[in-house]
């Protein structure tokens, strides 16, 4: 957590860290909890293909993710989600905890993200949520493509 607050920190972007009783696993419940859109939430996956490991964030108002489509962007012959071993590995994190700034992993974002003046992510801890602007993920990560 401490690495994330630096690079916060240092970054031009309004930001806060909010600390919560339980985790937050669902975009229900995140919508719920901090009264937002389902859209403002941004799980950070990480992704497994032939081509290595990606962390995907994607807004919570898609139904679910079109792995085919992020394998063609991405060239890849196949994409899935990383087991939660595999997540541990190539993040450090648990998954459902993974940051969505600061990952050392190629990046994907999904451009509806872009829609909103703040939206919540993983802060590597699962008992606290990222507020953030979404354009801080394009400065904070290593963005390979976004996608729509």
């Amino acid at each position: 957590m401490e690495e994330l607050q630096d690079t916060l920190e240092k970054s031009k972007y309004t930001y806060e860290i909010i600390q919560h009783e339980k985790p937050i696993l669902s975009k229900q419940d995140g919508t719920k909890y901090f009264g937002i859109e389902v859209g403002q939430t941004a799980p950070t996956l990480i992704l497994n293909s032939d081509k290595g490991f990606f962390a995907l964030i994607v807004s919570g108002s898609r139904s679910k993710v079109n792995f085919e489509k992020i394998a063609d962007i991405l060239g890849c012959s196949k994409v899935k989600l990383a087991s939660p071993e595999e997540v541990q590995k190539v993040s450090g994190f648990q998954a459902g905890s993974v940051p969505m700034v600061g990952i050392d992993l190629p990046c994907v974002i999904d451009k509806r993200l872009f829609h909103y003046d703040f939206i919540y992510g993983g802060s590597g801890q699962s008992t606290f949520t990222l507020k953030i602007e979404p354009q801080a993920l394009n400065e904070l990560n290593h963005v390979i493509v976004t996608f729509d």
